[in-house]
């Protein structure tokens, strides 16, 4: 329906967000600097801050980070406001007692207690997961508001809540404070988060990949494949290793690695621990800034050189390969610059299925060795078996990019 002056317009609708959030630094100038969560002010026109006597101060945005949805605010008041200050998330151990601060549903400010449920938890919000798990009260409205210690410190960000319902069901998520506190700290520095850079694709390292690379256990990151130019490629690293350490630190598992890189200092000169061939490699690498605007980095390859050849039945993989033509690359719409061997067909229940390799796929590598051929493929498993290895390590590239994939080597028919 038309409004009351009878034009046919809709008066806009104006919306409210509400969240919580903390005072973590307050300066002699009057300037006091607010955390909270990034979803609770994005797309915001104007921002107010209610303190704890509600007293109302018009806040600006200082800066966010929307990969941690976290962002810091600026008030300014004519009194000296008090703050918080970060705890170490770290040396916090499941089943502490903790406390919980927010504005849960806009009824005002409301404490909860509970304890540290888990750590670590991954809840597939953003590449750099690794939140506090806790089962103390957190609703819609307690974004942003603090996790305290018994010793009255920031150990955690409440940010998020696992509930069917929209009510708390005691699982409750906050960002570690080890994770949050350089990130304010660079939000109130530059504005901006500067983020570490490797240049290198990763992927897990499996139980059958550690087996295949004569790991000990499955630990580290898999370099499935490197940027060109980019700081890992300058320093040395090939697509094959394993990062095991970074900068002193120990990689237990890929998802940690992006994390560990992030919080590095850019153009930081740092040690890089990799497995390859059978033997732990120590090298140097400077740290790269992360564009945040880049999501994908293709490799730039030189043509493969291949000859004109028919199929040919590889089956203890279960696949059948053929070298690149040009009839093929239209078939399965290949890149100009693909590199390997065309997989022609894949049977069903073989162990190529199993692991997700489809026609049009291209194995690209086999125990770390370029191939070209079908022959070569066959040449490599036939040497493989003779070491006695009960898998053979395959570099695919599919629609998904470059990943590593260990096959077992089944006895020919």
């Amino acid at each position: 329906r038309g409004g009351p002056n009878g034009n046919g317009q809709r008066r806009k609708r104006k919306a409210t967000s509400l969240g919580s959030g903390f005072i973590i630094e307050t300066r002699t100038n009057g300037d006091s600097y607010v955390v909270t969560n990034n979803h609770v002010i994005q797309d915001a026109d104007e921002i107010t801050v209610i303190l704890q006597d509600n007293s109302r101060l018009d806040a600006t945005v200082v800066g966010r980070d929307v990969k941690t949805d976290l962002a810091v605010l600026k008030i300014k008041s004519k009194r000296k406001l008090p703050s918080v200050k970060f705890g170490d998330s770290d040396k916090s151990r499941v089943g502490d007692w903790i406390v919980a601060i927010g504005n849960p549903f806009g009824l005002g400010g409301t404490v909860t207690s509970g304890i540290i449920s888990a750590r670590g938890r991954d809840i597939r919000s953003g590449p750099y997961d690794n939140f506090l798990q806790t089962d103390a009260s957190i609703n819609r409205g307690n974004s942003g508001g603090p996790m305290f210690n018994m010793d009255g410190d920031v150990i955690g960000i409440n940010s998020a809540i696992y509930s069917p319902s929209g009510g708390s069901v005691g699982i409750g998520f906050a960002i570690p404070s080890s994770g949050a506190k350089p990130i304010v700290a660079q939000l109130i520095k530059f504005g901006e988060v500067r983020r570490g850079w490797l240049g290198v694709h990763i992927q897990a390292v499996t139980e059958e990949i550690a087996e295949t690379l004569g790991l000990d256990k499955p630990r580290g990151a898999l370099v499935a494949s490197l940027i060109k130019d980019g700081p890992a490629e300058k320093s040395g690293v090939k697509t094959g290793d394993v990062i095991l350490e970074f900068n002193d630190r120990k990689v237990p598992e890929m998802r940690k690695l992006p994390r560990i890189v992030a919080e590095t200092e850019i153009d930081k000169p740092v040690s890089l621990t990799v497995w390859r061939d059978g033997k732990e490699v120590k090298l140097k690498v400077i740290v790269g800034q992360m564009d945040e605007s880049e999501v994908i980095a293709a490799l730039d390859d030189e043509d493969a050189p291949g000859k004109p050849g028919g199929d040919r039945m590889v089956d203890p993989l279960g696949v059948a390969l053929a070298e690149i033509t040009e009839p093929l690359r239209a078939q399965f719409k290949l890149d100009k610059e693909a590199r390997g061997v065309v997989v022609t067909e894949v049977k069903e229940d073989s162990v190529a299925a199993e692991k997700g390799i489809r026609p049009g796929d291209l194995i690209v590598e086999v125990s770390q060795g370029e191939v070209t051929t079908p022959g070569q493929v066959t040449e490599k498993i036939d040497a493989a078996r003779k070491e006695g290895r009960k898998r053979i390590l395959l570099l695919i590239e599919g629609q998904t990019g470059l990943r590593f994939v260990a096959l077992k080597i089944n006895k020919e028919k």
